[in-house]
């Protein structure tokens, strides 16, 4: 990876979103990352990441709302030149989401909607924004789910359109092949971060049986996530295409 490569990751304000931002600056690369509302812990991801090698700037960003794409790519294209010097980006991580637990049969309309625009609707939409600001031989990473694999409690809808990116990343993988550019999704699995309200990280009960049911004895950190997507985004992994990349320490094999 050389300096001039920037990448875009989308919830990068914190979890694994900021584990991704970290390790991809360790590594040289400058990112431009998102938030949704919380303008105060942007800044301080900012000045938390910011090295000499690379820096991290943030956008504000509402994923479900999709008609505000074509003006944030703008936005996008703006700070690529005023800050970093360069008209493109070569990597975007499709990164933000959220959660409702509920059951399949339980789920409302508008629970459905919800995770509907914020895992499938809005990533898928961003990135066809972003399209004309991905140079030629960049790559795209999906974060999925684990869940996508086997079943939890209360992760119908979310699991189900995490399913639906993984599905659509063999589309782009082999649609933006004549652009050179790799489309892969990441699933992680449980992994003790802020997502679902902390559930994992913070309620022992939780975090001692799903440690239980992975081999290597814990439940994931979000550094596992951002270290596995760096070598992901390494110029050694790019003949990994069209994949879908469990990362879960094994969880439920």
């Amino acid at each position: 990876m050389s300096r001039q490569d920037i990448a875009f990751v989308t919830g990068a304000n914190r979890g694994i979103g900021y584990s991704i931002a970290k390790h991809l600056i360790a590594s040289g690369i400058d990112v431009i990352g998102t938030y949704h509302s919380n303008e105060d812990e942007a800044k301080a991801a900012e000045a938390a990441l910011d090295g000499e090698s690379a820096k991290l700037r943030m956008l504000r960003l509402d994923i479900a709302d999709h008609a505000s794409f074509a003006a944030f790519a703008g936005q996008v294209e703006t700070l690529l030149a005023r800050e970093f010097g360069q008209q493109t980006l070569r990597y975007v991580v499709q990164n933000a989401g959220n959660i409702i637990h509920t059951r399949f049969d339980a789920a409302t309309s508008e629970q459905l909607d919800n995770q509907y625009n914020i895992h499938f609707k809005g990533p898928y939409l961003l990135t066809v924004a972003l399209l004309p600001l991905i140079r030629n031989g960049g790559r795209i990473l999906n974060i999925t789910s684990a869940a996508t694999r086997f079943y939890l409690t209360d992760h119908g809808p979310y699991s189900a359109m995490k399913a639906a990116t993984e599905v659509i990343s063999l589309y782009m993988a082999k649609e933006l092949g004549e652009r050179g550019i790799t489309v892969n999704a990441v699933a992680p699995g449980a992994v003790a971060s802020d997502f679902g309200g902390g559930l994992v990280r913070d309620d022992a009960t939780v975090n001692k049986s799903l440690a239980e049911i992975t081999p290597l004895g814990r439940v994931g950190q979000p550094d596992d996530i951002g270290a596995a997507v760096r070598a992901l985004l390494s110029d050694d992994m790019g003949w990994v295409n069209g994949q879908r990349i469990e990362v879960t320490g094994g969880q439920s094999l």
